[in-house]
């Protein structure tokens, strides 16, 4: 007979999948900046590259606080996203629009990481495990706040110079 997976056994596996999605993350970030026409919204993407990196360390600490090696497991939603990002790159190139779509790509990407992070802190809150949710839940308000300022570029002017093309 198989053991039955825990609660704690679904936290690591998805402790995983966000381990490997921030580093696909990483990866992206740059791309998007570099393909953004508005200085502001390429050094949002920068900025949040350098947050990343940081999330990246802090979940490196939660795997070494539950005694686990630090290693992510494929996870094809962010591998989905990323590349209907480098979709919106592709066609978009050069059009007013292409920042709008960028927007979206990067609001997806936080969404997808904030709806993981939130999962990941009742987890270990339900768990006892004080130490890892404090890490997990600075990194959900990152999320959540890159989130809403990526919200206020697009409503600020980023939507308006799409549509005025």
């Amino acid at each position: 007979m198989t053991k039955q997976k825990t609660l704690d056994d679904l936290f690591l596996d998805t402790l995983k999948d966000i381990y490997f999605a921030e580093r696909q993350i990483l990866k992206a970030l740059p791309k998007m900046a570099r393909a953004a026409s508005s200085e502001d919204l390429a050094a949002a993407f920068r900025n949040h590259k350098e947050e990343t990196e940081g999330q990246v360390e802090r979940l490196q600490q939660v795997f070494e606080i539950l005694g686990k090696p630090a290693r992510g497991k494929t996870c094809e939603a962010i591998q989905g996203i990323i590349a209907e990002g480098e979709e919106i790159i592709e066609e978009f190139d050069g059009a007013p629009a292409l920042d709008a779509g960028l927007i979206s790509s990067a609001q997806a990407v936080e969404h997808y990481e904030m709806a993981r992070y939130g999962t990941l802190l009742a987890w270990a809150r339900q768990l006892g495990k004080k130490d890892v949710a404090k890490l997990l839940e600075e990194t959900f308000e990152q999320e959540s706040k890159a989130d809403l300022e990526l919200s206020k570029l697009a409503e600020k002017s980023i939507n308006r110079s799409a549509e005025a093309a």
